[in-house]
């Protein structure tokens, strides 16, 4: 009952929305850098002589050095804060997107480049767990979704910036293109500091008294922030009658034990939710989001569009057309739920693939002969592919990879689904021109069509629903008939309008 808990089923707090925001500032600088890339290459390659093969390490390396910075990010995460691991990641950023804006040649290029991938492996752990720890049930999906949505207003900058900063000279434009990230990361390095820490970790260090002022804040009423503090106290091992202000919880400290829990001494649920984690952040980039976003020039290219300010152009409308069904997505995720989102997004994706491949494969079946109606339709299913993907899987992956472990295993497990995430964003992204070479680039969008078949399989039988659902109902829908141990979880109240 919304009176029983202090929460009004349409209750929105600002304050929580204003803290998620910010954090997820992180997101757009690197969305920004993946979206500016995929133009910059363009001009990277005239200008500083390097290969295909030299094209497609300098796209991939980011996620390489991603994964390092995400597996890292979960244990500093937990022992320095979840603010303060925000700050980290706009600090190595800076610095990489100083390196790259420099870069008088290729070696300084991927310095920059793995820098700012270390610093984008923080970012994308801890801004979505951030986001979902500071919220409550009714608005968890659209909070954290947020970063996301973040990260392809990112996107769409990129493309823009390849576009206005295109006209300067060969030498000075793509610079130009990397450097500007500078500015953003410097600014939400000083701004995140006025933001509040995650009330979760609060008291899992013991900090009742900063917690519980943190939870007025972000919740809509009194009596919601101490239904909210009681549950969180539970989950911590504290006594939820303690009124302590300062206390030390029992075993518990810094995320230590956590991957023994994980991945050594798993319960069945602790297992089906680490399966359900790697899975989606596993399909998220499998399915070929990376193979357009980076490499939309080449479609578009090989589709007929020959003009660099056309290539450059039409590849805004990708942004623009993700940027636009990641906001519609937001506005759903609470009322329409996880799962029929995610498997509309996924049966969309087959068909996009399947069109994009066929139309492609036509265009390439004639060489030397404009097929005008091939291109038209290899630009509209580029912008339906990227709808589907935008309106489900892309939102959808992080914030139920946020939302299903408890609370000690969050920040860890979190990382864990991120690293692989970037290590398939990275596999998709140094490959991709090979592939395409080796089958054509028709049959490279058959292949993730393929993937997107077994992708939908995989949602429709092991990802059950979380809308509304409280963390520790979340659990027990991966606790199928196993018998459910309370240690570790974040116990709240179980009926729908429970914070």
């Amino acid at each position: 009952m919304a009176a029983e808990s202090g929460e009004n089923k349409n209750s929105f707090n600002r304050y929580a929305c204003l803290c998620a925001i910010i954090a997820s500032i992180i997101s757009i600088i690197f969305g920004y850098d993946t979206g500016v890339m995929s133009g910059a290459m363009i001009f990277i390659k005239e200008d500083l002589k390097i290969s295909d093969v030299q094209v497609e390490i300098l796209a991939g390396i980011l996620n390489i050095c991603a994964l390092v910075g995400s597996l890292a990010a979960g244990r500093t995460s937990d022992y320095i804060g979840r603010r303060y691991t925000i700050v980290l990641a706009s600090i190595i950023f800076l610095i990489g997107a100083v390196l790259m804006g420099y870069a008088p040649n290729y070696a300084i290029l991927m310095t920059g480049r793995c820098t700012a991938g270390v610093g984008v492996g923080f970012a994308l752990m801890i801004a979505p767990v951030y986001s979902a720890e500071i919220s409550s049930p009714s608005t968890r999906g659209f909070l954290t979704s947020l970063p996301e949505l973040c990260i392809s207003f990112g996107i769409l900058l990129g493309y823009t910036s390849n576009y206005l900063f295109g006209k300067l000279t060969l030498r000075l434009g793509w610079r130009m293109m990397l450097g500007v990230a500078a500015v953003p990361s410097l600014a939400l390095a000083f701004g995140i500091l006025k933001m509040p820490e995650s009330p979760r970790w609060l008291v899992l260090e013991g900090r009742l008294k900063e917690a519980k002022k943190i939870l007025l804040l972000i919740s809509n009423s009194e009596e919601e922030a101490e239904s909210r503090f009681h549950d969180i106290k539970i989950a911590a091992g504290i006594d939820p009658d303690c009124v302590e202000e300062v206390v030390k919880p029992p075993n518990i400290h810094h995320g230590q034990g956590v991957w023994k829990d994980l991945f050594i001494r798993p319960t069945p649920a602790v297992r089906r939710i680490l399966i359900a984690a790697i899975g989606i952040h596993f399909f998220e980039h499998a399915t070929g989001i990376e193979a357009v976003v980076l490499y939309s020039p080449r479609i578009f290219h090989k589709a007929g569009v020959t003009s660099k300010n056309k290539l450059l152009l039409a590849t805004v409308g990708v942004g623009l057309t993700k940027t636009t069904f990641i906001l519609i997505a937001t506005v759903f995720l609470d009322k329409v739920g996880r799962r029929r989102l995610l498997l509309a997004s996924t049966a969309g994706l087959v068909v996009s693939l399947s069109g994009l491949g066929f139309a492609l494969t036509m265009v390439e079946l004639n060489p030397g002969e404009r097929l005008v109606w091939a291109l038209c339709l290899s630009i509209i299913f580029t912008y339906l592919y990227v709808a589907f993907f935008s309106i489900g899987l892309g939102p959808i992956t992080w914030v139920y990879s946020s939302e299903i472990f408890p609370l000690r295993l969050r920040a860890q497990g979190a990382s864990i689904g991120v690293a692989v995430n970037r290590l398939m964003n990275a596999i998709v992204s140094m490959s991709f021109i090979s592939i395409y070479k080796a089958i054509t680039i028709g049959g490279a969008f058959f292949m993730f069509a393929g993937v997107s078949l077994v992708a939908w399989w995989f949602f429709f039988f092991l990802l059950p629903e979380t809308k509304g659902k409280s963390l520790e109902e979340i659990e027990i829908l991966f606790t199928k008939n196993t018998r459910h141990e309370n240690q570790g979880l974040e116990i709240q109240p179980t009926t729908s309008n429970s914070v």
